[in-house]
């Protein structure tokens, strides 16, 4: 299937929208010039509404474009990130193209702020994590007139082009190998929500597929802030304390899970015998743990790799025009030494 034709937004798309001079619309936009306030109102409400982004480096190269990619994410502090990152950078090696990062921290106005002030410099592509956005950064994702590839999630509708996995699906599979094993009383931690749709997905596929045999969670807690091993102790340590005869344990991460695997066994209960555990993301350093927990390897280094080459396949000067541009990846469910359940 061939991409359809991009075009970056003009000073005249904006100056036809609010119905003022391409001369007036770049004094506002430069915050130069005598316009009256009701001008510039008009005018930034249409910049705005169509998504434009002025340009910091017009005239300055005759291509209009920098060989710099803009990688928008949530967080550096979250161990998924930087594979993510380890993948691009794999596949930009030895190419004119650098990514530049800009992180967001899971909040949309700072995900508009960021893509805002990079699409200025007029980039070579976006890759960007999640399919949710403001309208905002939809429209200027929209007519940002470069190649755009929304990465990690695809239960969604993309922009343009989109990598990576379904949540959903990986929820439903956890809570089928859950019961497979035996379990049935079940409690789930995570991350709050409303910010993090990857993890929400996750958890509606999880007790979307829990809910078709039957079986409810019972109990279950979220938290703010870093994915953390002390959080993870913690809220074990609390959920168990309410609700001693839960069996099994889904953690919305591998660094809480880690958490909880260690507060039990500090506590000497019997892994996976008495409680089992399972988290997600596969975080390769957490194999040196005392047991492996159960978990899902959600693709990050192999979505990485796949979105920069969309990029660079769409910057090429003959690009082929047969390549994948909406890519879903399966992830791999591993069942670790805390979800194989002893049989007595």
């Amino acid at each position: 299937m061939s991409a359809p034709a991009k075009r970056p937004l003009t000073l005249r798309d904006v100056s036809e929208a609010c119905g003022v001079s391409e001369m007036t619309v770049s004094r506002v936009l430069r915050k130069s010039g005598d316009v009256s306030d009701a001008t510039r109102v008009r005018v930034l409400a249409a910049a705005k509404e169509l998504g434009y982004v002025p340009n910091q480096i017009a005239g300055s190269l005759a291509s209009q474009r920098v060989n710099l990619v803009a990688v928008i994410i949530p967080s550096l502090s979250n161990m998924v990130f930087p594979e993510v990152l380890n993948g691009i950078n794999i596949a930009f090696d030895d190419t004119p193209l650098q990514p530049v990062v800009g992180v967001t921290n899971y909040l949309p106005e700072k995900e508009e702020q960021v893509l805002y002030e990079m699409l200025s410099w007029r980039p070579s592509g976006v890759i960007i994590a999640g399919l949710e956005h403001s309208e905002a950064t939809r429209a200027m994702l929209t007519n940002a007139g470069i190649p755009v590839v929304e990465i990690m999630d695809v239960d969604g509708n993309p922009v343009d082009a989109m990598v990576g996995i379904s949540h959903r699906q990986a929820g439903r599979d956890m809570a089928k190998a859950i019961l497979r094993e035996g379990y049935e009383r079940i409690g789930f931690l995570g991350t709050k929500m409303p910010l993090d749709h990857r993890a929400r997905k996750r958890f509606e596929g999880f007790t979307e597929g829990l809910a078709k045999e039957g079986i409810e969670i019972e109990d279950r807690a979220f938290y703010s802030g870093g994915s953390a091993l002390l959080k993870g102790r913690e809220m074990t340590r609390d959920m168990l304390a309410r609700s001693p005869d839960l069996d099994f344990l889904y953690y919305s991460n591998d660094m809480i899970g880690a958490g909880g695997l260690l507060h039990l066994l500090d506590q000497g209960i019997d892994i996976p015998g008495q409680i089992g555990l399972a988290g997600f993301n596969g975080v390769e350093l957490l194999q040196g743990l005392p047991r492996l927990l159960a978990t899902t390897d959600a693709c990050r280094r192999e979505i990485g790799l796949a979105a920069a080459r969309i990029i660079l396949n769409d910057s090429s000067p003959e690009p082929d025009q047969d390549a994948p541009r909406l890519i879903t990846m399966k992830p791999t469910l591993s069942l670790g030494d805390t979800l194989r359940r002893k049989r007595r």
